[in-house]
């Protein structure tokens, strides 16, 4: 629809195809726009046309797409749409988890420094509705996925970022994850000269596919593990972010995000943020009253002594290893929902020393119980997610965690992960 709109302001003529259904606000909207579509398939009519723009919901193997490609007829993602238009820089953000986290956090540090700041893609408002109000003075910040990856062409940000690469949407990508590696790294294929990339350098992936980058690009690098050349790095308690010879020095005790995970996405968005300029005092001020985002590692209520978080946007099984490696009180875990293919080993030793509980729900709980059951000290079915609350609350002891950290999709029972922290908020709030 952002696209749609994008299009339809520029005076083009649209055509808009949906396999599902359109909801009627949308079907106002187009009839409103004077657009005509079609919805419960995609008919030959939608090759009647010079551009293809697809959502990145729409699968590159799909007959639709397929089909435009053998035609001729040239397919880009809404992300490629967008950026053809957009006058202002942009800084790219993309990795298999904490991509939201560090796309917020870049927004905020460099906002704070008093230039109009865009956050937009994957988070909060559509690129397509925002790259033309833009100015050259602004920064466009932009969560980035690697299915919006999948079709771009000109897409060149003037900074981008890949925080790590790990096993997820592999039911997209044939099972094959050097395929979805080779989507994220698309960031940066057309990037050259003062263009910037910042990987992290303890990620093995990431670091060879972006070993030779730095023969046509700057390449900066982020670490837990070792000093760095050129970017930003922990040393003892200490963030160091070091660009253009210069260095600025932060206490891990004043980063307000609670887990290791949250230092790669401080140095990232550090890094980035020093990049386009802003001052080192702004930097350590405004990465002090981050409050994070929604629907990750989210405090919502504590209840006599029991700590209640929202870890909705854990849609895959790492996202779950970062939100356990953040606690070291006992876990009453939350899991289960639309599998992806999800491989539970990488998590094993930290349920078993971390899971009290674990209540699994939804169409992926029977994988979950099987995978992970003998590793938690008490193992749980439930068919709801207020069955889940409900179960967590009546056995959660003072100084107990409930997490929902769900390591799959929500399109069981939810519209998609807001949804459904939503109604666990709601859920925990009315206990």
């Amino acid at each position: 629809m952002a696209a749609v709109r994008m299009l339809r302001r520029e005076g083009n003529t649209v055509f808009l195809t949906d396999a599902g259904a359109v909801g009627g606000n949308e079907k106002r909207e187009l009839e409103k726009l004077g657009v005509l579509f079609e919805e419960g398939a995609h008919s030959p009519k939608a090759w009647e046309c010079d551009t293809l723009v697809v959502s990145p919901g729409v699968p590159s193997t799909s007959a639709l797409v397929v089909g435009a490609q053998e035609r001729g007829i040239p397919v880009i993602s809404e992300l490629e749409l967008a950026f053809r238009r957009c006058k202002a820089p942009v800084v790219a953000i993309t990795g298999s988890n904490g991509k939201t986290t560090t796309t917020a956090l870049t927004g905020h540090l460099i906002g704070a420094s008093g230039r109009k700041t865009w956050v937009a893609g994957n988070i909060g408002a559509p690129f397509s509705d925002i790259a033309d109000s833009a100015d050259r003075e602004d920064v466009v910040v932009l969560e980035v996925s690697s299915f919006q990856l999948d079709h771009i062409d000109t897409f060149r940000p003037a900074v981008s970022t890949i925080l790590n690469i790990t096993p997820d949407h592999l039911d997209r990508y044939g099972g094959d994850f050097e395929r979805y590696a080779r989507s994220k790294c698309r960031i940066f294929e057309n990037q050259r000269g003062s263009d910037v990339l910042i990987t992290n350098a303890d990620d093995v992936v990431v670091s060879t596919m972006s070993s030779d980058s730095g023969q046509r690009l700057t390449h900066l690098e982020i670490s837990l593990e070792r000093e760095v050349a050129a970017g930003g790095f922990l040393n003892r308690d200490e963030l160091t972010i070091r660009t253009k010879n210069e260095e600025m020095h932060m206490p891990t005790e004043e980063v307000p995000l609670r887990g290791r995970h949250n230092l790669y996405n401080s140095l990232a968005a550090a890094v980035a943020a020093r990049v386009m300029e802003v001052r080192s005092d702004v930097i350590r001020e405004s990465m002090a009253s981050f409050e994070g985002v929604p629907h990750r590692l989210e405090f919502v209520r504590e209840i006599d002594g029991v700590r209640y978080y929202n870890d909705s946007k854990a849609t895959n099984v790492n996202a779950v290893w970062y939100a356990l490696e953040s606690f070291n009180e006992p876990v009453i875990l939350i899991a289960g929902g639309r599998d992806k293919g999800n491989d539970y080993e990488p998590i094993r030793g930290l349920v078993r020393r971390k899971v009290r509980l674990l209540i699994a729900l939804g169409e992926g709980a029977e994988k979950i119980v099987d995978d992970l059951g003998d590793e938690a000290r008490e193992v749980m079915t439930v068919d709801s997610l207020e069955d889940a609350v409900q179960t967590a609350r009546a056995l959660a002891e003072s100084g107990d965690i409930v997490l929902l950290s769900p390591a799959c999709a929500s399109f069981d029972m939810f519209d998609n992960y807001e949804h459904r922290g939503d109604v666990f908020r709601r859920i925990v709030g009315s206990l």
